[in-house]
């Protein structure tokens, strides 16, 4: 059963979706796509601040556009979200690849521990939200070779399409793959978690923020969601940088973990 945690998640990123939708159709859009990326930036941002400060007022909040408060870091639930991911693509009209994270962290009773325990990723416009509320079902597909060679179908890899990694090249060669180029990485993970793509695959920078919610919800699926190396991904660290990231099958984790170290 969804508790509050997944229901607030779900209600929250879908609401700040509607808000974004409803921005992109109105007058301010006419002033050009900066002012609309930095308006849907703050709107959403302050939104989603003030809705969780309501709803949660003993949790912290880590976002993209907000300030940053230590006290996060002695915090037992962090709200970790990204009021706007893809702004590049927001800004950009007919497309659908951006999207809207909401992850609560949870401390775990360890020093220094604990996880992500629910999550949402709105995709505004695609009419969709992922999330731990109900998990998705991901669709099974034929089973591609298990070095992505032969006559089985061909692996699919999104990848950003303003930032691929610099080995993505080799990995699809030596996978006999497909890149798909996407922006947003909530849409980037979705596109797995909807079995149009077999595998996200991420190096050269990335934010708690960026991954959070999309890595909650891709494992309450049933994905594998790791470092690229296969190591933990850890959430509420003192620097919320996490630089690269692979969200795929669980059958092919073992797999692009080895290609991705041999095309590095």
């Amino acid at each position: 059963m969804p508790t509050d945690d997944d229901c607030l998640a779900r209600e929250l990123a879908e609401a700040s979706g509607r808000l974004l939708l409803a921005l992109r159709e109105s007058p301010v859009a006419a002033r050009g796509p900066d002012v609309l990326r930095r308006e849907g930036d703050r709107r959403s941002h302050e939104f989603l601040a003030a809705e969780l400060s309501r709803r949660r007022p003993g949790d912290a909040i880590l976002s993209e556009e907000g300030a940053d408060d230590p006290a996060r870091l002695s915090a037992r639930r962090v709200w970790i979200v990204d009021p706007l991911d893809g702004t590049r693509e927001f800004g950009e009209p007919g497309r659908a690849d951006w999207a809207v994270h909401v992850a609560l962290w949870e401390a775990d009773g360890g020093e220094d521990s604990g996880d992500l325990t629910a999550a949402a990723v709105a995709l505004p416009a695609c009419g969709a939200v992922l999330s731990t509320a109900s998990p998705p079902d991901v669709p099974d597909l034929p089973a591609a070779p298990a070095d992505g060679h032969g006559g089985g179908q061909r692996l699919r890899i999104v990848v950003s399409r303003s930032r691929p990694p610099a080995f993505v090249e080799r990995l699809a060669g030596l996978l006999g793959a497909d890149l798909l180029p996407l922006g947003s990485a909530g849409a980037k993970a979705a596109a797995v978690i909807r079995g149009e793509a077999d595998a996200y695959v991420h190096s050269g920078g990335q934010y708690e923020w960026d991954s959070a919610a999309p890595v909650a919800v891709a494992r309450a699926a049933g994905l594998h969601a790791s470092r690229i190396d296969g190591s933990s991904l850890r959430y509420n660290s003192e620097q919320p940088s996490l630089p690269d990231i692979l969200i795929c099958r669980a059958s092919l984790a073992s797999v692009l973990i080895e290609a991705v170290r041999s095309a590095s």
